[in-house]
């Protein structure tokens, strides 16, 4: 009967077929993160390439100087860009905030980590709030979901052609897919606040690892880097 030494059983181990260290050299959480985000970025994709299309294959949209002039409640005309602009600098400020975050967890910097969270979470919040607002106003001005405006005159420029069923499709799309990165930005405020909860008890520390606020971290990035896209597609085309 043939014996087996602790060297052959080591060697066995170490085949590519026993598992062993991960090829990438990465943790599988932060593995399965990257999944996740490279499937979402799939649905965005679709959701912006479908309002790509019919806004260039349209001979009428209307103009986002003229939808997005005001800052609600406060300048009805003639300031185009400028709410959007602190919603965009918000969640920018936010994921710099997050940066230092994940930076403090690498050196086990517990009440860092937690500061730093709570300033990304404020201003998740302030983003939110932020587009709670602009949808009132809109809706106010007559756009929603099966609706527009009864004037459409002060939405399109001097000479184009009005159409409400572009105007509607306009609508649609964009309720739907700020929608969409608006539930993500709430979702990650909450994962967010679970987070901040856990370090708060020491969890992180206890593990001896804050990898936890890094994968966090990667998700938060890629809902700015997605508003990055939807500011491009609605604000600025």
């Amino acid at each position: 009967m043939s014996t087996t030494t602790v060297s052959q059983i080591d060697q066995v181990k170490t085949t590519p077929w026993a598992g062993g260290r991960s090829p990438f050299a990465t943790e599988y959480g932060k593995i399965m993160m990257w999944f996740f985000l490279l499937s979402d970025a799939f649905t965005f994709s679709s959701l912006l390439i479908s309002y790509g299309a019919l806004r260039f294959s349209a001979n009428s949209w209307p103009a986002a100087d003229l939808v997005f002039q005001s800052v609600p409640f406060l300048i009805e005309h003639g300031a185009p860009l400028v709410f959007v602009g602190i919603m965009t600098f918000i969640l920018i400020m936010s994921s710099v905030t997050m940066v230092l975050g994940v930076e403090a967890g690498h050196r086990g910097a517990r009440k860092e980590v937690a500061m730093w969270m709570v300033l990304t979470i404020i201003g998740g919040f302030m983003f939110l709030g932020c587009q709670a607002l602009e949808w009132t106003h809109l809706h106010h001005d007559g756009f929603w979901w099966g609706r527009t405006p009864t004037d459409l005159k002060e939405y399109f420029h001097e000479g184009a052609p009005l159409s409400r069923t572009y105007t509607q499709q306009f609508a649609n799309l964009f309720f739907t897919i700020t929608g969409f990165h608006g539930f993500h930005v709430f979702s990650g405020v909450i994962i967010n606040i679970i987070i901040l909860i856990n370090v708060l008890k020491g969890t992180y520390e206890k593990r001896g690892s804050y990898l936890m606020i890094e994968k966090v971290g990667l998700y938060w990035h890629f809902v700015d880097l997605v508003w990055v896209f939807v500011f491009t597609f609605f604000y600025l085309v």
